[in-house]
C-alpha cells in the first residue's frame, strides 16, 4: 500500500437554480464547471486538489420538497439515470480536473421501484467511472418524500442484504476511504458511525438549510461527528438558490457555513455566505489520521465502543420500515398527520417521551 501524499479537499458552494424539468439540469452542471475550476485552481496552489465535494441539491434544486409535487410525477419528469448523461458529464469534470468527485442526485428507482426515486450520493474517480453509491437512509422528512431503503426494507435487505455495505458504503481509494453522509443524515450519530465502522477516513457531509446553520446545529454537529469518529468531514453548503430557473430573486435558503473539519474536531476551514457562489479547501493528512487512530490510547474512540449495550439501545422500533414497499409518499399535510404526529404520540405512548404539562393536563381531563 502506497504512502498518501497531502492534498487539499474542497466543498463547493454552488448557486443553484431549481429544476422544473431535467434539461433544467445542464444550467446547474455549467455552472458546476466554473465553481470546480476556480476552486480546484486558487486551492490547488498550495496542495494539489484530489477531493471535490459538491453538495446537496446542485444539480436539481430542491423543487420536489418545495412545491411539495406528486412523487411519481418528479421521478419521471426531473429524476435522473446513475450512472446517466449528468454523471458523464461530471465524469468528464473529474477527469478534466484529475480528482474525485462526491455528488448527488434524485435517482429514479427503476426497474425494481417503478414511479419512485431514491435521494443519491455518488463518487466519481478520475477516470470518470463511478466507484460509490448511497441512498440517502433518513431524508429531511417534514418535507423530503424520498425513498429510503428502510421504506422499501424487505426488497432491499432481499436484493443487498443488511450488513453496513448495505447502507453505509465506503470506497477504498488512493487519497483514503471516503463515505458520504447525505445532508440531514449527519444530524443522527448513527449514520456517521456507520461509516466510520465501515472504514470511512473522510465523510463528505453534503448541504444543510436554515434553521440549521443559524444556530449552529450545523456546525456542532459537523464537529461533534469528525471527532467522535476520528475522520476528517467536508461538509459544503449550498450557495444562493433560485426556485426555478426564470426566477429573477434568489432566497439564501442555507446561510453558508461549508467547511473542513479534522479528526479532532478542529475546524481546518469555514466559508460564510457570500451572496453568491464560493468554495471551501484545506489539507488532509491521511498518514497523520491513521497514526492518531493507531497510535492514541484515547481519542480513537470506536476500539472502545461496547456493542452490546449499543443493542440494548436500539432493539426496538420505532420509525415503521416498509412505508413505501407497495405505496407512494404522501404530500407534505398527509404526511404531517399520518406519520410525524403519530411518531410523537407513539413516543409519548412508549414512555420515551413527556408531554408538555398543558397537553396532560388535557389527557386528564378527558380521563374525568
Amino acid at each position: 500500500m502506497a504512502k498518501i501524499e497531502q492534498y487539499t479537499a474542497v466543498g463547493l458552494s454552488p448557486t443553484v437554480w431549481g429544476a422544473t424539468k431535467r434539461s433544467d439540469i445542464q444550467k446547474n452542471l455549467d455552472h458546476i464547471h466554473d465553481n470546480l475550476k476556480a476552486a480546484t485552481w486558487l486551492s490547488g496552489l498550495e496542495l494539489p486538489v484530489k477531493l471535490a465535494v459538491i453538495p446537496e441539491g446542485a444539480l436539481q434544486g430542491f423543487t420536489d420538497e418545495v412545491m411539495d409535487m406528486d412523487h411519481a410525477t418528479y421521478a419521471n419528469k426531473i429524476a435522473i439515470d446513475i450512472p446517466g448523461d449528468e454523471t458523464h458529464t461530471l465524469g468528464e469534470y473529474a477527469a478534466e480536473f484529475e480528482t474525485f468527485i462526491v455528488a448527488s442526485a434524485k435517482e429514479k428507482a427503476e426497474p425494481k421501484f417503478p414511479n419512485k426515486f431514491f435521494n443519491t450520493a455518488f463518487i466519481i474517480d478520475p477516470d470518470g467511472d463511478i466507484i460509490l453509491k448511497h441512498r440517502k437512509v433518513t431524508p429531511l422528512l417534514p418535507v423530503e418524500r424520498s425513498v429510503s431503503p428502510h421504506d422499501v426494507w424487505d426488497a432491499w435487505i432481499d436484493e443487498h442484504g443488511k450488513d453496513l455495505d448495505a447502507f453505509f458504503p465506503v470506497a477504498d481509494t488512493d487519497i483514503g476511504r471516503l463515505g458520504i453522509s447525505l445532508a440531514i443524515e449527519g444530524a443522527y450519530p448513527e449514520y456517521v458511525r456507520g461509516l466510520a465502522m465501515n472504514g470511512a477516513e473522510v465523510i463528505c457531509r453534503i448541504s444543510c438549510p436554515e434553521p440549521l446553520v443559524a444556530n449552529d446545529g450545523w456546525r456542532i454537529q459537523n464537529r461533534a461527528r469528525a471527532l467522535d469518529n476520528t475522520a476528517y468531514l467536508v461538509a459544503p453548503n449550498l450557495g444562493t438558490y433560485y426556485l426555478t430557473p426564470d426566477e429573477e430573486t434568489p432566497v439564501d435558503t442555507f446561510g453558508g457555513g461549508s467547511m473542513v473539519v479534522n479528526h479532532r474536531g478542529d475546524v481546518l476551514a469555514e466559508h460564510d455566505y457570500g451572496a453568491g457562489s464560493s468554495y471551501v479547501g484545506a489539507p488532509i493528512d491521511i498518514e497523520g489520521l491513521r497514526e492518531h487512530r493507531t497510535r492514541s490510547p484515547l481519542t480513537n474512540w470506536l476500539k472502545d465502543l461496547r456493542t452490546e449495550l449499543c443493542q440494548v439501545i436500539y432493539d426496538q422500533e420505532l420509525y415503521p420500515k416498509n412505508r413505501y414497499l407497495d405505496a407512494q409518499p404522501p404530500h407534505h399535510d398527509e404526511y404531517a398527520e399520518e406519520v410525524t404526529q403519530a411518531r410523537i404520540d407513539s413516543m409519548i405512548k412508549q414512555d420515551i417521551w413527556v408531554p408538555p404539562y398543558q397537553d396532560r393536563d388535557e389527557a386528564n381531563e378527558s380521563i374525568e
